[in-house]
Protein backbone atom coordinates (compact mmCIF):
# COMPACT_ATOMS: atom_id res chain seq x y z
CA UNK A 1 0.00 0.00 0.00
CA UNK A 2 1.57 3.44 -1.05
CA UNK A 3 2.31 5.73 2.14
CA UNK A 4 0.18 8.46 3.07
CA UNK A 5 -3.39 6.38 2.14
CA UNK A 6 -3.62 5.00 5.65
CA UNK A 7 -4.43 7.54 9.01
CA UNK A 8 -1.72 7.83 11.74
CA UNK A 9 -2.89 6.66 15.25
CA UNK A 10 -3.90 9.98 16.24
CA UNK A 11 -5.85 10.39 12.87
CA UNK A 12 -7.66 7.48 13.21
CA UNK A 13 -8.18 7.92 16.82
CA UNK A 14 -9.48 11.39 16.08
CA UNK A 15 -11.91 10.14 13.23
CA UNK A 16 -12.92 7.06 15.75
CA UNK A 17 -13.78 9.45 18.44
CA UNK A 18 -16.88 11.28 16.06
CA UNK A 19 -16.73 14.40 18.56
CA UNK A 20 -16.79 13.13 21.22
CA UNK A 21 -13.62 13.78 23.17
CA UNK A 22 -13.13 11.59 26.16
CA UNK A 23 -15.57 9.40 25.80
CA UNK A 24 -14.57 5.48 26.76
CA UNK A 25 -16.82 4.49 23.04
CA UNK A 26 -16.93 6.01 19.45
CA UNK A 27 -20.53 6.34 20.99
CA UNK A 28 -20.52 7.51 24.18
CA UNK A 29 -19.74 6.63 28.11
CA UNK A 30 -21.57 2.66 28.53
CA UNK A 31 -21.11 -0.24 26.96
CA UNK A 32 -23.26 -2.26 24.59
CA UNK A 33 -26.24 -3.39 26.34
CA UNK A 34 -28.33 -5.60 26.04
CA UNK A 35 -30.22 -5.50 22.64
CA UNK A 36 -28.55 -2.07 22.20
CA UNK A 37 -25.48 -2.71 20.40
CA UNK A 38 -23.36 -0.35 18.93
CA UNK A 39 -20.33 -1.86 17.42
CA UNK A 40 -19.91 -5.62 16.16
CA UNK A 41 -17.96 -7.26 19.04
CA UNK A 42 -18.20 -10.61 20.39
CA UNK A 43 -21.35 -11.36 22.18
CA UNK A 44 -21.43 -14.19 24.84
CA UNK A 45 -19.36 -16.18 27.39
CA UNK A 46 -16.35 -15.44 25.45
CA UNK A 47 -14.42 -17.87 24.05
CA UNK A 48 -16.79 -20.25 24.53
CA UNK A 49 -20.17 -19.12 23.22
CA UNK A 50 -20.74 -15.90 20.86
CA UNK A 51 -24.36 -15.54 20.26
CA UNK A 52 -24.02 -12.95 17.46
CA UNK A 53 -24.46 -9.03 17.72
CA UNK A 54 -27.20 -8.99 15.32
CA UNK A 55 -26.84 -12.05 13.36
CA UNK A 56 -23.35 -11.78 13.26
CA UNK A 57 -20.88 -13.80 14.34
CA UNK A 58 -17.97 -12.54 12.50
CA UNK A 59 -16.98 -9.97 10.12
CA UNK A 60 -20.58 -7.80 9.44
CA UNK A 61 -21.35 -5.55 6.19
CA UNK A 62 -20.29 -1.79 6.34
CA UNK A 63 -23.85 -0.33 7.94
CA UNK A 64 -25.09 -2.54 10.36
CA UNK A 65 -24.77 -0.65 13.49
CA UNK A 66 -25.05 3.40 13.72
CA UNK A 67 -22.11 5.28 12.63
CA UNK A 68 -20.43 7.56 14.61
CA UNK A 69 -20.83 11.54 15.21
CA UNK A 70 -18.82 11.65 11.95
CA UNK A 71 -20.66 9.69 9.80
CA UNK A 72 -18.41 6.67 10.06
CA UNK A 73 -19.11 3.05 10.52
CA UNK A 74 -17.54 0.37 11.99
CA UNK A 75 -14.86 2.71 14.28
CA UNK A 76 -15.24 0.04 17.17
CA UNK A 77 -15.27 -3.60 16.34
CA UNK A 78 -15.95 -5.24 13.35
CA UNK A 79 -12.28 -5.35 12.00
CA UNK A 80 -8.64 -4.32 13.20
CA UNK A 81 -7.87 -0.98 11.48
CA UNK A 82 -4.31 -0.83 9.74
CA UNK A 83 -2.79 2.77 10.56
CA UNK A 84 0.23 3.85 8.89
CA UNK A 85 2.06 4.46 12.21
CA UNK A 86 4.83 2.53 13.51
CA UNK A 87 4.12 0.50 17.03
CA UNK A 88 6.54 2.06 19.88
CA UNK A 89 5.84 0.65 23.23
CA UNK A 90 4.00 2.30 26.36
CA UNK A 91 4.55 1.93 29.94
CA UNK A 92 1.69 -0.04 31.42
CA UNK A 93 0.63 -1.20 27.92
CA UNK A 94 0.10 -5.04 26.57
CA UNK A 95 -1.53 -6.60 23.83
CA UNK A 96 -4.57 -8.71 23.92
CA UNK A 97 -4.08 -12.16 23.09
CA UNK A 98 -6.96 -12.11 19.92
CA UNK A 99 -5.04 -9.78 17.99
CA UNK A 100 -0.87 -9.96 18.68
CA UNK A 101 1.84 -11.28 16.50
CA UNK A 102 5.22 -11.17 15.52
CA UNK A 103 5.71 -9.03 18.73
CA UNK A 104 8.76 -11.21 19.42
CA UNK A 105 9.85 -11.73 15.85
CA UNK A 106 11.55 -8.24 15.00
CA UNK A 107 9.38 -7.66 12.43
CA UNK A 108 8.19 -4.27 11.11
CA UNK A 109 5.38 -3.56 13.31
CA UNK A 110 2.70 -1.02 12.73
CA UNK A 111 -0.22 -0.27 15.07
CA UNK A 112 -3.70 -1.37 14.44
CA UNK A 113 -6.48 0.32 15.91
CA UNK A 114 -10.15 -0.40 16.49
CA UNK A 115 -10.59 -4.18 18.07
CA UNK A 116 -12.28 -6.83 15.80
CA UNK A 117 -15.46 -9.15 16.64
CA UNK A 118 -13.45 -10.75 18.43
CA UNK A 119 -13.11 -8.75 21.04
CA UNK A 120 -15.12 -9.46 24.32
CA UNK A 121 -15.84 -6.93 26.71
CA UNK A 122 -15.62 -9.70 29.34
CA UNK A 123 -12.28 -10.17 28.51
CA UNK A 124 -10.54 -6.80 27.16
CA UNK A 125 -11.78 -3.72 25.94
CA UNK A 126 -9.32 -3.46 22.99
CA UNK A 127 -12.51 -1.62 20.68
CA UNK A 128 -11.84 1.51 22.76
CA UNK A 129 -10.62 4.35 20.41
CA UNK A 130 -7.64 4.94 22.45
CA UNK A 131 -6.69 1.27 22.91
CA UNK A 132 -3.95 0.52 20.72
CA UNK A 133 -1.75 -3.09 19.40
CA UNK A 134 0.93 -4.06 17.14
CA UNK A 135 0.80 -6.30 14.06
CA UNK A 136 3.77 -6.82 12.12
CA UNK A 137 3.39 -5.52 8.99
CA UNK A 138 3.78 -8.52 6.73
CA UNK A 139 1.11 -10.69 8.18
CA UNK A 140 -2.84 -10.77 8.35
CA UNK A 141 -5.60 -12.58 9.84
CA UNK A 142 -9.82 -12.62 9.20
CA UNK A 143 -10.26 -9.89 11.39
CA UNK A 144 -8.02 -7.24 10.44
CA UNK A 145 -8.43 -4.72 7.73
CA UNK A 146 -7.96 -1.13 6.78
CA UNK A 147 -9.89 2.05 5.68
CA UNK A 148 -7.95 4.50 3.02
CA UNK A 149 -8.48 8.30 3.13
CA UNK A 150 -8.69 10.65 0.55
CA UNK A 151 -6.63 13.37 0.15
CA UNK A 152 -7.70 16.67 -1.89
CA UNK A 153 -5.27 17.36 -4.74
Amino acid sequence: MPAGLLRSEPQWEWCARGGLDGATYTWGGQPNQGDTLFANTWQGDFPFDNQGAHGWKGTSPVGSFPANGYGLFDMEGNVWEWTESAWQDHPGVHCCCCCCSGSEAGGDLKIIKGGSHLCSPQYCLRFRPAARSPQESGESTSHLGFRCIARDR
